[in-house]
């Protein structure tokens, strides 16, 4: 246990520094080839801070361990909004003001019914898989409209401006991108291996294990990015890298693991998992929605995110464990 537990943490340590570098890289790269700061961070960085989630289903799937990926991809999902946002609202309240981040909100909700109804005959086919995939070609096209459409006065391009590297040689970008990639999928490996172990030394599913212990770990670099934004005042980063990281989440990480291992759903993520996700992402859209004509999560509303995610993990693990 002791070792798989080592092989859990430098796992996570790999995967946390290797998207920071896998990040840093690919938008240094962008803006050397001259797309614009809120193209990248809506596309680019967005996809790049999933990197963790993606790589760790991929070596999942392979490993014919399909339910640790769609755990991983709904545990980090339910985790990127009780626990970052709602952690980071309590500290500082979240405005949204971009207008931009207001067409996002609809689009996670959107990719989250997709899902569902995917989930409903309790099994994953490689079909199902495409269509997911499909989705995330669509929302890639979107998205890049969507950033070239953005105003010029929309905060989330000083945002975004302002937190992409620049002056970054292309080759010294290019190397952090493959130095980045490399270590996420040591990172992976890593995880992927402890976590099974761990699992069946405990025994409990590898889901519960996907939802709790893997998920946490590849949600450290949204929190990071989440945090040091929202501590900068740039609400639209910390709660933009949140809706794109979960639409990506369910998008490219079901989607590609299903298409390498189609496989059947556990009972307990339609009879609990799916629901509390969904739950969360219309709390979420409710409460950025524009009421009074500004959207924001006060410190109420994110310690309530914040309680509810901690009930919910708490309860998973005493159940499972």
């Amino acid at each position: 246990m002791l070792g798989n537990l080592f092989e859990v943490i430098a796992g996570l340590f790999l995967l946390v520094w290797g998207a920071d570098r896998f990040v840093h890289g690919a938008a240094a790269l962008a803006r050397n080839l001259g797309v614009t700061p809120i193209l990248i961070g809506l596309t680019v960085v967005a996809f790049s801070t999933s990197a963790p989630e993606v790589l760790v289903s991929v070596v999942a799937a392979l490993r014919d361990e399909p339910d640790l990926a769609v755990g991983n991809a709904i545990g980090s999902n339910i985790a990127n909004i009780g626990l970052v946002l709602g952690g980071i609202a309590l500290i500082r309240p979240i405005e949204l003001t971009s207008a931009t981040l207001r067409r996002e909100m609809p689009a996670l909700l959107a990719v989250t019914l997709l899902t569902v109804s995917l989930f409903l005959d309790t099994y994953l086919s490689r079909v199902d898989g495409l269509v997911l995939l499909t989705g995330l070609i669509i929302v890639m096209v979107w998205l890049t409209r969507l950033g070239l459409r953005s105003s010029t006065a929309d905060p989330m391009q000083a945002d975004y401006d302002a937190e992409i590297p620049k002056h970054v040689k292309t080759r010294s970008a290019v190397v952090w991108l493959v130095l980045g990639l490399a270590m996420l999928l040591g990172g992976a490996e890593l995880l992927v291996d402890g976590a099974i172990e761990i699992a069946r030394d405990l025994g409990v599913t590898e889901i519960v294990i996907g939802i709790t212990l893997v998920a946490l770990g590849t949600s450290v670099p949204e929190l990071a990015v989440s945090m040091v934004s929202a501590i900068r005042g740039e609400y639209g980063l910390a709660i933009g890298n949140i809706v794109g990281s979960n639409i990506f989440n369910l998008l490219a990480v079901v989607g590609i693991a299903t298409v390498i291992q189609p496989a059947a759903l556990a009972p307990s993520v339609l009879s609990l998992h799916i629901f509390v996700m969904v739950a969360f992402t219309l709390v979420l859209f409710a409460m950025t929605y524009e009421y009074d004509g500004k959207g924001r999560i006060n410190r109420l509303e994110g310690a309530s995110l914040l309680v509810a995610f901690l009930s919910y993990f708490s309860y998973v693990i005493i159940r499972n464990v």
